[in-house]
């Protein structure tokens, strides 16, 4: 496929070739949030396996995390530097490698490894895909293009629930990992065949004369709004991966008496919601051309659905499913952050800016799995069924206060949000 090409600094190019580029970017990153969510229905089998308890297996979960947010830095830089077809290349082939380590892991410690080369290796696939948006398509389509692609996530993550669980009872958890490993291969060939780094002759790079690196991070970290809006990605992002992606699924078995299927079903609707609400309120921001409105709604929604859920005595199933789903809507809404953070630095820094933010939009969900998992423990009644442990309700609502807590802090963050009306705040220096 060859593609379009435009004079020297033209505009991003029209036609198909864009979308398919960003398209091939958004299915990486679809890959990555399964491989994310993946543990949420196989705990049971986890813990028996590795014979460990609740802190240790959200630790096994969460260290993904600790790789994907402590790459962030330098995959901004490295996106930056090098551009999206060979960073975006070998991320696929190392989340390949941990993928294929982790399905064969007789140890723990060999576990560990794997799911850190996942992490690692996806740590590149959200950034790259803003990186070809802001490449291959024009600044207008930039708040819709982020929607889009957390809703390709969502779409990874709902897999990783449902029908996964399916898969996992049918085949076992070793073989679901070795074809998701084998997928990785087959995406990162695609990548390297099709991907480019500019259009035509014009690569996004920073112009001439215009800082390096280090004083690009420098900008953006000292930037305060930059912070505001990554610690509402933070409480948005960690609440989904705490509870949708990890402890939700036998919360729910546990609170309402259903089987793993119906449970996985029921916390999917939660990435179901963020899915539809991502690129919808994206868009909506951009027709309306206001931002902060928005985030501080989202907020107080996020953190209403989520109490009226999990601590109000005798809701019905259906109930807390229309809830999950209205609490989706919400941290879809919030993903607005990240187009708020790019207007608030110099467009040749975004690869650098979307991956501070999304440092804090990781980096609270990896603190928030093992922290769940350790208050678990210290409440822990002694009750086990074939090698893994169960836990009560009470167990688990103490164990979600601390996302209640975060979802309450992230309110007077949003307030301090500064409007910017949809426009480049803070241009080139």
């Amino acid at each position: 496929m060859t593609p379009p090409r435009t004079p020297e600094g033209g505009a991003p190019a029209a036609g198909f070739f864009p979308w398919v580029v960003w398209l091939l970017a958004a299915i990486f990153y679809c890959y990555i949030f399964f491989v994310r969510v993946a543990p949420s229905v196989m705990v049971a089998e986890l813990m028996r396996e590795f014979s460990v308890n609740a802190a240790t297996l959200g630790n096994l979960s969460a260290v993904y995390y600790y790789a994907y947010a402590g790459m962030q830095l330098p995959v901004g830089v490295l996106h930056d530097r090098f551009g999206p077809r060979r960073v975006l290349t070998g991320a696929a082939v190392l989340c390949a490698l941990g993928s294929l380590l982790f399905a064969v892991a007789e140890s723990l410690t060999v576990a560990y490894v794997g799911r850190l080369l996942i992490g690692a290796g996806a740590g590149f696939a959200l950034v790259g895909t803003f990186k070809v948006a802001s490449i291959w398509h024009p600044p207008r389509r930039f708040a819709m293009l982020t929607g889009l692609a957390f809703s390709f996530g969502m779409a990874g993550a709902i897999g990783a629930q449902a029908p996964l669980a399916a898969v996992v009872t049918a085949t076992g958890w070793r073989w679901s990992m070795v074809i998701a490993a084998g997928f990785s291969c087959v995406l990162a060939a695609l990548m390297w065949l099709v991907v480019r780094d500019r259009v035509g002759s014009r690569l996004e790079a920073e112009p001439r004369g215009q800082p390096g690196a280090l004083a690009s991070l420098c900008g953006v970290v000292t930037t305060a709004q930059t912070w505001y809006v990554a610690l509402i990605g933070g409480a948005s992002g960690g609440q989904v991966l705490a509870f949708a992606s990890l402890w939700g699924v036998p919360y729910m078995m546990e609170a309402h008496g259903i089987g793993r299927p119906l449970a996985a079903l029921s916390t999917s609707l939660v990435l179901i919601g963020y899915a539809v609400g991502a690129p919808l309120f994206g868009w909506f921001s951009d027709r309306v051309g206001r931002r902060k409105e928005q985030l501080v709604v989202a907020c107080v929604v996020m953190l209403l659905s989520f109490v009226a859920a999990v601590y109000v005595p005798g809701n019905p199933l259906w109930l807390v499913q229309v809830l999950f789903f209205v609490n989706g809507l919400a941290v879809g809404a919030c993903m607005i952050a990240f187009a708020v953070a790019r207007e608030h630095n110099r467009p040749g820094a975004v690869a650098t800016t979307m991956a501070v933010v999304n440092i804090m939009a990781t980096g609270f969900g990896g603190a928030l799995q093992p922290i769940i998992g350790w208050m678990l423990d210290l409440q822990w009644d002694g009750r086990m069924e074939s090698g893994a442990r169960l836990y009560s309700v009470a167990a688990y609502e103490a164990a979600f206060m601390t996302i209640a807590a975060v979802l309450a802090v992230s309110i007077p963050i949003a307030l301090m949000v500064r409007e910017t009306y949809c426009r480049q705040v803070r241009q080139a220096a």
